[in-house]
């Protein structure tokens, strides 16, 4: 489909509205708007915009559709799927203003924010007054809208759900301007469609949200850790039903591999507490008293060292905590750090990771390429990278992709799904394709259709 190339009159349209501090144009747009975390999948915009205000994003928006001009909204560019690169040039328009936190209301829990809002400040605001916002993915920059945008899960996801499970309503800007809200404060609802579901995990196709209403919990008091070496992967991920069906309530079950671990080692220049074993689980529980968590902590030591289990390390100080908490989220970005590579974020049924990984292994061995792994052991959702290193990068993209369509087809074997929680974007469309079938990519063309009929709003992802 062809866009219109932006015209000067255009421009000034554009400046009048943000002023012309908040606009980027041509040469001038930083090269950062033309990515996202990964950076495969590049492309400029015409122009980059900092709305200040949900009324002036519908004023761009009006425009945008009357001109037919395209447009993609980008939180923090933290994606690593291409979610937020200007495909097809036109109108980039950053939620950075949009980035207050409006209300927290005590007596419904529940808050009300822009999407530009970082994660971690609003966690931070909302802890120190005694509240959880639960959903805590691993890049704790990114914007709420930008975690809206794609479900994000996160560490938590086995106790609290995705991002999905703790969204109460959205303000949003429709591709033809209008300004709509959808859902509430209210603590159920069975008023038709839910469109505010169907805005959840859009990646900004149907519609830019501007402002959302999420629930909070009372903040446990008490937070404990566990640090359960193992002589295989496989053991580690069998222990893993075990811990679910003891009823225990764990709020993440993460899985690691040494090699991991040592990459986080050398790129944060810290020592982890334990790095002789192949593998590990990493396991935390919250609550509301130390008897509480020391009769679930017991429990799931015990069926750890059941499952052939090496030790239990008990980390239950605030300092041992975040080392290995920080240590753990800086996987990918100590991998980054060594090499370039890709990434599969496929979800299987939790008993099924071991068998998924195993087969990574076997194509780490098959193709020359190294590939490493870490991810959601309580959920099911694996990070896969693959890593070029010393491989010609044409070499390096060819096997790679024989690679990813090993992968993915496994997956659907296991019978997983494409993306856990990062998306899909521009750079998982072919496999959501493949995986879904003629009549489901049918179904939500028509749903892209309804909402967006000049196909304006994020031009060329999903499918």
């Amino acid at each position: 489909m062809q866009y219109p190339k932006l015209a000067e009159a255009d421009i000034a349209y554009l400046t009048e509205l943000v002023g012309e501090k908040y606009i980027q144009v041509g040469e001038a747009i930083s090269e950062d708007y033309a990515h996202d975390e990964l950076g495969e999948s590049r492309a400029f915009p015409d122009v980059v915009v900092e709305p200040h205000s949900a009324e002036c994003v519908a004023q761009i928006m009006r425009y945008a559709y009357e001109r037919g001009i395209p447009v993609t909204t980008r939180g923090s560019g933290t994606g690593l799927c291409g979610g937020c690169v200007a495909l097809h040039g036109g109108i980039l328009l950053s939620t950075a203003r949009l980035n207050r936190i409006l209300e927290i209301d005590e007596n419904n829990l529940t808050a009300t924010v822009e999407s530009g809002v970082i994660l971690m400040d609003f966690q931070e605001v909302t802890q120190k007054l005694g509240f959880l916002y639960a959903p805590d993915p691993g890049e704790r920059s990114a914007t709420i809208g930008g975690n809206v945008a794609t479900n994000a899960g996160g560490m938590r996801a086995i106790k609290y759900g995705v991002t999905r499970d703790h969204i109460m309503g959205m303000e949003v800007v429709l591709p033809t301007g209008e300004l709509v809200w959808l859902g509430g404060k209210v603590a159920k609802n069975s008023s038709g469609y839910s469109l505010l579901n169907l805005m959840i995990g859009s990646e900004g196709t149907l519609g830019i949200i501007t402002k959302i209403i999420v629930k909070l919990l009372p903040l446990p008091s008490k937070v404990l850790s566990l640090l359960v070496p193992f002589p295989s992967l496989e053991q580690a991920i069998g222990a893993v039903p075990e811990i679910i069906r003891s009823q225990l309530m764990p709020q993440a079950i993460e899985f690691m591999e040494r090699d991991v671990i040592l990459s986080a080692e050398k790129f944060l220049g810290l020592t982890f507490p334990h790095k002789t074993a192949p593998a590990y689980l990493l396991l935390r529980f919250d609550g509301y008293s130390s008897a509480e968590l020391e009769t679930q902590y017991e429990a799931a030591g015990e069926v750890c060292l059941k499952a052939g289990a090496i030790d239990v390390l008990i980390a239950n100080t605030i300092e041992r905590q975040d080392g290995i908490w920080n240590a753990r989220g800086a996987f990918l970005e100590a991998l980054k750090a060594e090499s370039p590579m890709d990434e599969v974020d496929i979800v299987v049924p939790r008993d099924e990771i071991a068998n998924f990984i195993a087969y990574t292994k076997e194509l780490e061995a098959q193709f020359g390429v190294r590939i490493r792994s870490f991810g959601h052991a309580g959920d099911g959702n694996m990070h896969v990278y693959i890593l070029q290193d010393d491989l010609e990068k044409s070499v390096w993209k060819e096997k790679m992709d024989q690679i990813m369509d090993l992968m993915y087809q496994r997956g659907k074997e296991l019978g997983g799904q494409v993306s856990g929680e990062h998306g899909i974007g521009i750079s998982k469309k072919q496999y959501l394709i493949e995986d879904l079938g003629d009549t489901l990519i049918n179904l939500q063309k028509q749903i892209k259709e309804v909402f967006d009929p000049k196909n304006i709003l994020n031009p060329g992802k999903l499918f």
